[in-house]
């Protein structure tokens, strides 16, 4: 029981080493005379679309294009657009093509927007994101700073359904505990990546260098593939704490919240089941025994898991209510990944992709 406690213990520390170690966006009011452009790729969004509309209008930035690409839908999503942009000819909305063969819909999407971008910023936001109005010239300023390519980073995820408030907060908690953030941001390592495509801000220069979306055209998980291919050509990209600036509702029910997960969770593996299960043995051991342990008298394991999760919480401006919990959020997340890697297939948004590895 000591090594046990001593092993969680250690997670604690590295846990406190990387959130110190993630650059947070720091506020700067100066505005930088380039031009941005802001594109949303959306595919029946139409209760998003209205404020998403409104956050990007006040966002800080004088020389400002946004594109929105209508990718198909089947709701009211361009009548919402049309209705929140009205006049204001810094916008432009168009229709998505067809989708080829070989390409994931999102993907496809990224790709069309960033062909049409004019600006010397490529900002690839999701239609759940909403953004301060200084956020931008904050990342901006730090993209600058650190010479790099490419900044994404989680947001902080309001939760509502059950299921969402389980799973969603792990997003972070994966990234603060598992990725060497130091090595992520300081060296162009490819396989230190960790990114999250809702927000994902490039220079025009490392987005072609990349080879732009087209590079992982087949991708589930494109916004790590496209970091690594950044870093591959020799640009630098990093991860920064954008929680404070970056909001994200990513899920509105718990099938959604379920189905989302079900398609990033297993890729986000490279569809090793090998690296699934011992992913899955890692969580049980650690992050759900703490519970059985608790009932048997041994409290500190517990509170060990609670305190590491409660410094990603508030690290990540999440709920500090989530933290007791971590071990049911650890067997939802094992349930999650057996369910993903025992489906051949699975849906979103009316498109099938497959599980299968390539």
């Amino acid at each position: 029981m000591i090594i046990y406690s001593g092993l969680l213990a250690l997670f604690c520390f590295m846990t406190i080493v990387n959130i110190a170690s993630m650059p947070r966006l720091k506020r700067k009011e100066q505005m930088s005379g380039q031009k941005l452009s802001v594109l949303i790729p959306m595919r029946n969004e139409e209760r998003n679309a209205a404020a998403v509309i409104q956050s990007v209008q006040s966002i800080h930035w004088p020389n400002l294009e946004c594109i929105v690409l209508n990718d198909g839908s089947t709701d009211r999503t361009e009548e919402r657009l049309i209705e929140s942009i009205g006049r204001d000819q810094r916008f432009t909305i168009v229709n998505g093509k067809e989708l080829p063969e070989g390409w994931v819909g999102k993907v496809h999407a990224c790709h069309q927007l960033g062909k049409r971008a004019s600006g010397d910023y490529l900002l690839f936001l999701d239609a759940d994101v909403r953004v301060k109005p200084v956020a931008i010239i904050e990342a901006v300023t730090l993209l600058q700073k650190r010479s790099a390519g490419l900044l994404s980073g989680f947001a902080r995820f309001p939760a509502r359904p059950v299921l969402a408030k389980l799973l969603v907060p792990m997003q972070p908690f994966f990234v603060f505990f598992h990725l060497p953030v130091l090595l992520a941001n300081w060296t162009k390592w490819a396989a230190a990546s960790a990114a999250h495509g809702g927000f994902m801000l490039f220079t025009r220069e490392a987005y072609e260098a990349a080879g732009g979306h087209q590079s992982v055209k087949g991708s589930l998980v494109e916004d790590v593939h496209i970091m690594r291919n950044v870093k591959k050509a020799g640009h630098k990209a990093m991860i920064a704490n954008i929680a404070p600036s970056v909001t994200c509702t990513m899920y509105e029910t718990n099938a959604e919240t379920w189905e989302g997960f079900l398609k990033n969770t297993f890729n986000g593996l490279g569809r090793s089941k090998g690296a699934a299960a011992l992913l899955i043995l890692f969580y049980a051991v650690f992050y759900v025994a703490p519970l059985f342990l608790l009932f048997a008298g041994y409290w500190l394991p517990y509170l060990l898991i609670v305190l590491q999760k409660l410094l990603v919480d508030a690290a990540a401006r999440q709920s500090l209510w989530y933290a007791p919990f971590m071990p049911l959020s650890a067997a939802a997340f094992i349930v999650l990944l057996l369910s993903a890697m025992t489906r051949p297939v699975h849906t979103w948004k009316g498109r099938t992709y497959s599980n299968k590895k390539p």
